[in-house]
């Protein structure tokens, strides 16, 4: 994989992957709902170690115990996904990324329970 690149909508935080994702999925969770205003949420799921910030940080918000979520504080762009329960890693959503077609979702869905019904997603659903 060659580096990608991304960042927020107004260019105050960028970033690099140096390596590739170990995998990219679908996430139906209300709170990601809820913190991107998105009716599903793409992740890049990555070891932190390829995760490199080049201009700025996200500011990390606890929106549940052991949960952060970082965003850009100035355009309030959805950045990144962490979790105590997935030590050493960083879930990147996808829309940050520069070229986000690279990353089409091939992994397991997160809380498919909570989808919602009317949602048609391309590669899961039959059209």
């Amino acid at each position: 994989m060659t580096e990608q690149t991304g960042g927020c909508l107004c260019g105050d935080i960028r970033f690099r992957l140096t390596g590739a994702p170990y995998e990219v999925d679908y996430c139906h969770c209300h709170s990601c709902r809820k913190h991107t205003g998105a009716p599903v949420s793409v992740f890049a799921d990555c070891k932190a170690g390829i995760v490199e910030f080049t201009r700025g940080a996200p500011t990390l918000y606890e929106s549940s115990p052991g949960v952060r979520r970082g965003f850009c504080a100035r355009c309030g762009s959805t950045l990144t996904y962490e979790t105590d329960s997935l030590p050493g890693e960083i879930h990147v959503h996808i829309g940050a990324l520069d070229h986000p077609e690279d990353f089409p979702p091939h992994g397991k869905s997160s809380f498919p329970e909570e989808r919602l019904p009317w949602l048609r997603l391309a590669g899961v659903d039959e059209a």
